[in-house]
């Protein structure tokens, strides 16, 4: 028996530790943790709920948007505030625009290279990858001389130590592109590095800037008039609909062929990470506003079991369904450690028990993360694409239902190889094919109520706090990117008394809950053939098909691990 031990888990946001014990080559049990500090919540008891967004949108400088707009909805539900059409759609925008330029950029710059070996991109002929490129998309750069420039920088960049990449377990068995597909890769890597920077203008037109876009509780930060310098007008409009026009093309004809073709080569892939058997969405894209369900262009509700006949309703407000456990976790509970809180009662008090950093293991510790244990009905719960995917696939989604059997018939496996490693991966880009058809959509609906001038973007009809209830609660939910996201908030007397956050990957990374119950990180990697315990590439790849994200907490570590300083939340 033997226990790997990766950390820090690269290529993703935040701090996480994979402690994985493998017996005979199969990983038996596995243990993540997260191994930054939670503290966010304190920072906003005591301030105006209309500008917790603006707070709590820099918990992350990746998933920007997204917490931004699940505390505006959050102070909209405590508060009985409605949306105006045209700003649901603008929200709607720069939702799918996220999701669209996240799953681009986990695919090529977070995930890609599990799969692809750079160094063996050198082995290729650049004509015959040009050929391969053509013959499944028609990206206007698949040539040969495009291929021979990138395998020249290629060659440079291995004769330079290959930088940041220098530590690759380039050459691994498990790597099994051809040298063609690996140069494909790597090119489309360069490609989409320069791509992604400028889809995000989106969210400068409608939010101001990018990272960090302003949000407003009641609608949109912003006027639309065509014929206002000030305001957005045609111009604006214009450069927002070339934007989407070119991430159409880059995801129709670069990430999804290559999603494809990697794909194709590792179908055994979907024997492994397949984890939990639970799926939770919490429903995103209103289309009759935020409070009709119905209207959701991706559905809510629960999966259990992999019983694709039957969804559970899901109700975020009803306090026996979302609870949150620490019997594992480095936090206290005033009731004790063994029961399960609901978020409007949530606590966050620090308690760290484990060894003094760095260490080697957190064997024989009995608490061993920063991260809460999230519980739907006392379920453990994979979030996600994949989830989002199945709910909506399983609630009879025609769109859902459609793009999903695509992606599945071209790569010529059943709709079960989406519970695995290699269906997580095609589920999100999936995910990204469905955004894409819904960012165009909502683009042509907004254009068409500016041409009847209905460019109403804000109700303030509850704006001044005389006018809210002395006591109220709210939940704001988001479909984010990575999985299912919400903000849970209490305003007392116009103040935020009480605020929590469960992000997505709280519920995948989480420790075990009171009953033992593996989390889907920990799960995943259960059955998992690791063929080199000094290279776990096995491990990394099942990890990163979750896109983790940790930065929703602080940390103060220099690089060597050393404390620098205590934050008191007292």
């Amino acid at each position: 028996m033997a226990r790997i031990v990766v950390d820090p888990v690269t290529r993703i946001e935040g701090h996480l530790r994979v402690e994985a014990v493998v017996e005979n080559g199969v990983i038996t049990d596995a243990f993540s943790s997260g191994t930054m500090v939670r503290g966010l919540e304190k920072i906003l008891v005591g301030r105006d709920p209309r500008d917790a967004w603006a707070i709590t949108e820099r918990v992350c400088g990746v998933c920007t948007t997204v917490h931004a707009l699940a505390s505006v909805r959050s102070v909209e539900d405590a508060l009985g505030i409605s949306v105006p059409p045209t700003a649901e759609l603008i929200r709607n925008i720069m939702l799918t625009t996220q999701y669209v330029q996240d799953h681009v950029v986990h695919f090529y710059h977070l995930h890609a290279l599990d799969w692809v070996d750079i160094v063996n991109a050198l082995k290729a002929n650049p004509q015959k990858a040009a050929e391969l490129a053509s013959s499944f998309s028609k990206w206007d750069k698949n040539t040969p001389a495009y291929f021979s420039a990138v395998q020249d920088k290629i060659k440079a960049f291995a004769a330079s130590g290959l930088g940041i990449f220098a530590n690759g377990y380039w050459g691994h068995p498990a790597y099994k592109l051809p040298p063609e597909v690996n140069l494909i890769g790597v090119a489309h890597y360069l490609d989409a590095l320069e791509w992604q920077k400028e889809v995000v203008k989106i969210h400068t037109v409608f939010g101001g800037k990018n990272p960090h876009p302003n949000y407003l509780v009641g609608g949109v930060p912003c006027s639309i008039d065509v014929d206002e310098v000030a305001a957005i007008n045609s111009e604006r409009l214009n450069l927002v609909a070339q934007l989407i026009s070119q991430a159409d093309e880059f995801v129709n004809q670069v990430y999804i062929p290559d999603l494809l073709a990697v794909a194709s080569f590792y179908k055994d892939w979907a024997k492994y990470g397949g984890g939990l058997k639970n799926y939770l969405s919490y429903g995103e894209f209103p289309t009759k506003g935020y409070g009709q369900i119905d209207g959701f262009k991706y559905a809510r509700g629960a999966v259990l079991g992999r019983d694709l006949s039957t969804v559970h309703p899901v109700n975020p407000r009803d306090a026996q369904e979302i609870k949150e456990y620490i019997a594992h976790s480095w936090y206290t509970y005033d009731g004790g450690n063994e029961t399960g809180v609901h978020p409007w009662a949530g606590e966050t008090k620090i308690a760290y028990s484990g060894p003094k950093p760095p260490f080697d293991t957190l064997a024989g510790y009995d608490k061993y993360s920063f991260l809460k244990t999230p519980r739907w009905k006392d379920n453990a719960m994979e979030v996600g694409p994949l989830s989002r995917l199945l709910v909506s696939y399983a609630a009879g989604h025609a769109d859902v239902k459609e793009t999903v059997g695509m992606v599945l018939g071209k790569l010529a496996v059943p709709v079960d190889a989406l519970f695995s490693t290699l269906g997580r991966t095609a589920a999100r880009g999936i995910d990204a094919a469905l955004a894409m058809i819904w960012l165009k959509e909502f683009f042509g609906e907004l254009m068409g109520r500016v041409k009847t001038r209905e460019t109403s973007t804000f109700n303030g009809e509850r704006w001044e706090p005389k006018s809210w209830p002395s006591s109220a609660e709210g939940v704001g939910l988001v479909e984010a990117p990575r999985g299912a996201l919400a903000h849970w908030i209490k305003i007392e007397n116009g103040k935020i008394d009480n605020y929590q956050l469960v992000v997505p990957t709280t519920w995948n990374g989480s420790p075990r809950d009171a009953k033992q119950q593996r989390s889907s990180f920990e799960e995943s990697l259960i059955g998992t053939p690791v063929a080199n315990l000094e290279q776990p590439v096995e491990i990394i790849r099942t990890i990163h098909s979750f896109d983790p994200c940790l930065a929703c907490a602080v940390h103060l570590y220099d690089p060597q691990g050393r404390h620098l300083h205590q934050v008191s939340f007292e």
